[in-house]
């Protein structure tokens, strides 16, 4: 097959415009093609009175050969890759350990269900409830303010992700095409078609939860097994090698392969794990809050005349500022027609995010505008010194909200002018228990609010509107990355631990539900390797 890519058509083309244009690309005719289908379609919204979309085809021709040779010099006619996945192992039949993977969100999901697929029999242990339970769980605490710290928005069968926008794009880069096994599980477990094309594919969270309900089963089906309220407490070591972890409940399992595939929240499991000796460092991660403008504002500065157009959606934004102090702020998890929602997992502390549903189709749109911080000039020292800088801000974040998971909140305009806010404007909050309008002074650190009075000027001149008073801030937003990362060599195992692999965004490898689920797959293969090179 042949790949085309940067075919450009009107946003209101009908059918018969695709294949028309491959034909006049090629100066073929209309009975050389014989199929296409398509790889990506994105938009260019760069000129809003004149948005066109963007494809990338790949199709099947007479004379390939002879067309490529014809286009040799364009770089937008080219041989389609192979993007199916090829797995590299197969477990023997006297297969003499089963691998333990620690976690089952985005990453230790595909680890667990790789490794199921290539017949290891994965057993894989997740300290929250099944996703049905965990979410009866979490909108418990939204609605009557009662937080269970084992199954709550950061932990339980999903991983943060699930109550999220459900985003499937990222920027890592991907040689192996492993995303396109990423997303033909979805597919196979009820996503939309689609999220194989578009070209910022998301879900949401209520169809989410009925696929991972789905690839669950499939594991079990093929002789994994997987267990819940699983909290792992303690890793047994020989030396520098794994050899089993034991359980809060203190049932111990003896493995000498263990994928650490916990979240970016697991914060007594990486304290544990530091006692331990294994190697940690810390990382800059970033903190800010999140902000709510009208979605249908965000609509008509991106999309001007075509605000509303059912291929385009709701808008998204993404934004970036470089301030006079040296700090970076930027917008983050961008969440179109969605809801910010509280996602703490301690007790006294509130923490914020955001999700969308499939429809996104909310009064609101929101994002989180976070400011970087370093561990050299913000909390040096101790590698788990980001952990207590996370907590510290979330701890003032309750108090600051009224000790009930109210979370603080400020208008933009007083943000800007340095005065707390006393009433509403026109945006009505989403975020459940619900807020407390107060100021962000003593909440956050001064040069976080500082590099965001600078930048929101700025960003105003990109989306009109966007420093309007009426703005809404509700914060505190922590969990934007890891605050470490567990080191990790070319072999995917810990530096000073072998067999023991870590995985995800808790680790330090991953920041979203695609690039975290491709961090699992090569997790999962180079586990499956090492089985069969010391079996």
């Amino acid at each position: 097959m042949l790949r085309l890519t940067e075919i450009k058509l009107p946003l209101d083309h009908d059918e018969a415009a695709l294949p028309a244009a491959i034909v006049t690309k090629l100066n073929i005719s209309a009975d050389q093609l014989h199929s296409f289908h398509m790889f990506k379609r994105g938009y260019d919204a760069r000129k809003k009175t004149n948005i066109f979309l963007v494809y990338t085809l790949d199709i099947e021709v007479d004379n390939e050969a002879e067309l490529l040779a014809q286009f040799k010099n364009d770089p937008h006619v080219k041989m389609a890759p192979d993007t199916s996945y090829k797995f590299v192992a197969k477990a023997p039949s006297n297969l003499t350990e089963r691998p333990v993977v620690i976690g089952f969100g985005p990453s230790g999901l595909f680890a667990g269900l790789v490794l199921a697929q290539m017949g290891f029999n994965p057993i894989i242990l997740e300290r929250g409830k099944e996703v049905r339970e965990r979410t009866k769980d979490t909108f418990g605490f939204w609605r009557k303010r009662t937080l269970n710290p084992e199954s709550n928005v950061q932990f339980g069968e999903g991983g943060a992700g699930t109550f999220s926008d459900g985003k499937l794009y990222s920027q890592v880069k991907d040689p192996n095409h492993y995303g396109r096994k990423v997303l033909t599980e979805f597919v196979a477990a009820g996503a939309p078609e689609e999220i194989m094309y578009v070209s910022k594919p998301h879900i949401g969270t209520f169809k989410l939860v009925t696929m991972i309900e789905k690839m669950r089963a499939e594991i079990i089906a093929l002789g994994g097994e997987i267990r819940f309220s699983a909290r792992v407490d303690d890793i047994h070591l020989d030396g520098e090698q794994i050899t089993g972890i034991t359980l809060a409940d203190g049932e111990r399992i003896d493995s000498r392969h263990v994928v650490l595939a916990v979240g970016h929240s697991a914060r007594d499991t990486f304290y544990m794990l530091h006692d331990k000796g294994v190697y940690i460092e810390p990382k800059p991660f970033s903190v800010g809050f999140r902000v709510e403008h009208k979605q249908s504002m965000i609509d008509e500065c991106r999309f001007g005349p075509n605000a509303g157009n059912p291929i385009l959606g709701a808008a998204d934004y993404k934004l970036v500022h470089h301030c006079k102090n040296g700090r970076t702020v930027y917008s983050f998890c961008m969440c179109p027609g969605g809801t910010v929602v509280a996602s703490s997992s301690e007790p006294g502390r509130v923490v914020t995010n955001g999700m969308s549903q499939y429809s996104r189709n909310e009064r609101n749109a929101n994002s989180a505008i976070v400011v970087g911080v370093d561990p050299e000039k913000d909390f040096p020292g101790h590698p788990l010194a980001g952990i207590e800088f996370q907590r510290n801000l979330e701890q003032k974040a309750y108090v600051a909200g009224g000790s009930n998971y109210n979370a603080p909140a400020q208008l933009v305009g007083d943000l800007l002018a340095g005065k707390d806010s006393s009433e509403l404007g026109d945006i009505t909050p989403s975020y459940t228990p619900g807020i407390t309008l107060t100021s962000f002074k003593g909440v956050l650190p001064d040069y976080v609010i500082e590099a965001v009075r600078e930048a929101m000027p700025a960003f105003d001149k990109k989306i009109k509107g966007f420093a309007n008073t009426d703005g809404l801030l509700t914060g505190v937003e922590t969990r934007t990355s890891s605050p470490i990362c567990i080191k990790r060599g070319k072999d995917y195992q810990s530096i000073n631990i072998k067999g023991l692999y870590p995985t995800g965004e808790g680790a330090g490898y991953a920041g979203g539900i695609l690039s975290s689920g491709i961090d699992g797959i090569k997790v999962a293969e180079a586990l499956a390797l090492d089985i069969l090179a010391k079996q």
